[in-house]
C-alpha cells in the first residue's frame, strides 16, 4: 500500500524539509543494508535462491554494480529483477514535467536547467513513487539506438526549432529511467551495433544521441538478463559491454523438491478458475512437481534449453482446469481435482520441452513415461506404506471400478462402494475435509498407486481428457 505524496511543492519547500539528494545506487544500497539489519524481506516473492543466488545479488548491489542475470529460461531472472524496484526510496522529488526525472538540487536537462534559472526557489517540484521508476525493454532485432538512447523528435523540428537544439531529442527509454533502475531483458538478442550505445551509459554514465553536442548525465542501474549464449545462438554479448557491468550471477531451477512445491503453491493460479473454486490436493501438486524435476534430468530432454517452471505451473492449472470442467459437465458443487486429470498435462505441455534429436517421434512417450514414475514415486512416498487390504479386497470377487475425466466424484465413491480404512487414507494425503471430491481424490490415488506397483491392473481406453479407466484384478 502506497504512503500519502508528500506535501513539499517546490524548490524551497524541499530544501527546508531537509530532503537529502542520494545517487540511485547509493539509495537502493542503504535500504537494502537496512533490510538486512532489520531482517526484513529483501526480495519478496523469490522461492530458491536465499543461499545460491541472492547473497550474490547483495553483494553486487552494495558494491555499486551494475549487473548481468546469466541462467536457463523459466529460472525466474525477471521476476527477481523487478524486486530490484523494491529497494527504492518510496518517493522522490523530480522537477515537475521532467522526462528524464530531474532531481530538483541538480537538474542536467537543458529545459530543466533553464526552469531553475527563471524560478530559483520556487522551481515546480513532483514526486515519483518507487513503481514508476522501473523501466524495462525485451531485447529484439528490431530495438533501435532510438528506442534505448533516443532521437531527434520530427514534430519539435518542424515546430520551428533548429536541429541543434537539445530541446529538439526525443529521449529513449533509458534517459526516461533516470534516477531509476532499467532492465534488458534477453541481451544477447541485441544487435551488436545497438549494444555499442550502451557502452557509455555503463562506463562514462551518460548519452550521446545523433552526435548533438549533449552530455546527458545519468543515474541509472543497468540491470540485464541473458540465456547461456551456447543454446541461444542468436547472438551474444559484446565483450566491451560484458566487461563494463560489474557482475555476472548465475541463477538456476530448485534444487530441491520442497522448493518446487513452494514455487507451485506460491504462482499456480487456479484458486478462481472463472469464478469456480478449485483444488488441487497436494499429492497432484507433488505428482506435478516430481514430474518437472524427472523431465529436467531426462537424457532424452536437450539440458542446455532447461525446462522452465512454467512447465510446472502451467502443470498444475490444466489439472485445476480439468477439475473445474467435470464439475461444470456434471454438476459437482466442488471442484477436486484427480488422478484422472493428469493425462491432459502431456499435450499441454509438450511444446514446453525441447528434446533431444535422437527422440525425434517418441516426445509424447517420454513425457507419459515420467509423469507414471512421478505418480509412482509419489505413490511410495505417501501410501507406500498404508494398508490398503480394505480397498483390495473389493476387487477378490472379480470386481471392476470405472472412472474417468467425466465421471463424478459421487458416482466414483458408490461404484467403489465402503472402504474400510479410507479415512487413514485421506489423512496420510493430507485431505482434511470430508466432501466426496475429497474422498474420491483419495480412492483414485490409491487405485492409480496400486496399478502403478503391479498390484492392480488397468485397461484405459478413449484419449487424454475424456477417457475411461477400469481397474480390475
Amino acid at each position: 500500500m502506497r504512503s500519502s505524496t508528500p506535501r513539499e511543492t517546490t524548490l524551497g519547500e524541499l530544501r527546508t524539509s531537509g530532503h537529502v539528494q542520494r545517487p540511485v545506487k547509493a539509495e537502493i544500497r542503504h535500504n537494502l543494508l537496512a533490510r538486512l539489519r532489520a531482517g526484513e524481506p529483501r526480495f519478496p516473492g523469490i522461492v530458491g535462491f536465499d543461499d545460491t543466488v541472492l547473497p550474490h545479488l547483495e553483494r553486487a548491489l552494495l558494491a555499486g554494480h551494475d549487473l548481468v542475470l546469466l541462467g536457463e529460461r523459466g529460472q525466474g531472472k525477471t521476476r527477481l529483477i523487478r524486486t530490484l524496484a523494491g529497494l527504492l526510496d518510496e518517493w522522490t522529488p523530480v522537477v515537475a514535467g521532467c522526462e528524464i526525472n530531474d532531481h530538483p538540487y541538480d537538474p542536467v536537462c537543458v529545459r530543466c536547467r533553464r526552469l531553475a534559472a527563471e524560478h530559483g526557489d520556487a522551481l515546480p517540484v513532483a514526486w515519483l513513487h518507487r513503481d514508476e521508476r522501473y523501466g524495462e525493454k525485451l531485447a529484439t532485432p528490431d530495438t533501435s539506438v532510438g528506442d534505448l538512447i533516443g532521437d531527434v523528435d520530427p514534430i519539435k523540428v518542424a515546430e520551428g526549432r533548429t536541429l541543434g537544439d537539445p530541446e529538439t531529442v526525443h529521449y529513449g527509454l533509458v534517459p526516461r529511467t533516470n534516477r531509476g533502475v532499467f532492465s534488458i531483458n534477453e541481451l544477447p538478442d541485441l544487435a551488436e551495433r545497438i549494444q555499442v550505445s550502451l557502452l557509455n551509459v555503463l562506463e562514462e554514465r551518460d548519452v550521446q544521441i545523433r552526435g548533438y553536442a549533449l552530455r546527458l548525465p545519468l543515474d541509472v542501474l543497468l540491470v540485464a538478463s541473458a540465456n547461456p549464449e551456447d543454446y541461444t545462438n542468436r547472438g551474444r554479448i559484446i565483450t566491451p559491454l560484458k566487461d563494463r557491468f560489474g557482475a555476472e550471477i548465475r541463477t538456476h531451477y530448485p534444487l530441491d523438491l520442497d522448493t518446487e512445491l513452494a514455487l507451485i503453491r506460491q504462482e499456480a493460479d487456479y484458486a478462481d478458475l472463472g469464478g469456480a473454486p478449485a483444488e488441487v490436493p497436494a499429492h497432484l501438486v507433488e505428482v506435478i512437481a516430481r514430474f518437472t524435476r524427472l523431465v529436467r534430468e531426462s537424457t532424452a530432454v536437450d539440458a542446455r534449453s532447461g525446462v522452465s517452471a512454467r512447465f510446472a505451473l502451467a502443470g498444475a492449472e490444466t489439472v485445476a482446469a480439468g477439475a473445474v470442467r467435470r464439475a461444470a459437465l456434471t454438476g459437482e458443487e466442488q471442484a477436486v481435482a484427480r488422478v484422472c486429470d493428469l493425462p491432459a498435462v502431456v499435450p499441454t505441455l509438450l511444446g514446453k520441452v525441447e528434446f533431444e534429436v535422437s527422440e525425434e517421434g517418441r516426445e509424447q512417450e517420454v513425457l507419459e513415461h515420467l509423469l507414471r514414475r512421478a505418480t509412482a514415486e509419489t505413490y511410495r512416498r505417501t501410501l507406500g506404506a498404508a494398508d490398503l487390504s480394505g480397498l483390495l479386497d473389493r476387487f477378490d470377487a472379480g470386481e471392476r471400478v470405472e472412472t474417468g475425466e467425466l465421471v463424478p466424484a459421487a458416482e466414483l465413491l458408490r461404484r467403489v462402494g465402503p472402504v474400510p480404512g479410507l479415512a487413514k487414507i485421506m489423512e496420510r494425503l493430507e485431505l482434511s475435509g470430508e466432501s466426496p471430491g475429497q474422498a474420491a481424490a483419495a480412492l483414485e490415488f490409491a487405485l492409480e498407486g496400486l496399478f502403478l506397483t503391479r498390484r492392480l491392473s488397468k485397461d484405459v481406453t478413449g484419449d487424454h481428457g475424456d477417457g475411461t479407466a477400469t481397474y480390475r484384478t
